[in-house]
């Protein structure tokens, strides 16, 4: 029986196969997942229905099951028909899950292409596909190192 979280197996068969500098991205239900990966990304949809589960939920459950030394967002617009004028409200989410970890971590804000950029690196192991319809949901995680 799993202590931690995450109970989903080939979550965690990834996982667990998974080292330092392997990254995981938290995808929101418009992120292009069958395009946008690496080579040796898998992806894992968890989109039931819309808003189940969402990228907030995912993310508890990665911080209770690996060490995470990173954490990317997709910048959002400032102009055009997606534009926002402050951080999306699921990023103070992520920045509550991060704390209830217990750790001290920072988003760093990614531009759209450069983040597109970051997933797409042979580092890139898993891709956890969500239906959260909030904007700029997507995340990007690299693992630490177990201390």
């Amino acid at each position: 029986m799993l202590l931690h979280r995450l109970i989903h197996p080939q979550i965690s068969a990834i996982l667990a196969a998974a080292g330092h500098h392997a990254t995981i991205l938290i995808a929101d239900g418009n992120y292009p997942a069958s395009s946008k990966k690496g080579p040796n990304a898998e992806v894992i949809s968890l989109n039931l229905a819309p808003g189940i589960v969402n990228c907030t939920q995912v993310l508890e459950a990665v911080l209770s099951a690996v060490p995470i030394e990173a954490v990317k967002t997709m910048m959002y617009e400032t102009t055009g028909q997606y534009a926002l004028t402050e951080d999306p409200p699921v990023w103070a989410q992520y920045r509550e899950a991060i704390k209830a970890a217990g750790l001290k971590l920072e988003l760093q804000p990614v531009e759209k292409w450069e983040f597109y950029d970051a997933v797409a690196t042979p580092d890139h192991v898993l891709t956890i596909q969500t239906a959260d319809q909030q904007r700029y949901a997507n995340i990007l995680l690299s693992i630490g190192v177990r201390m």
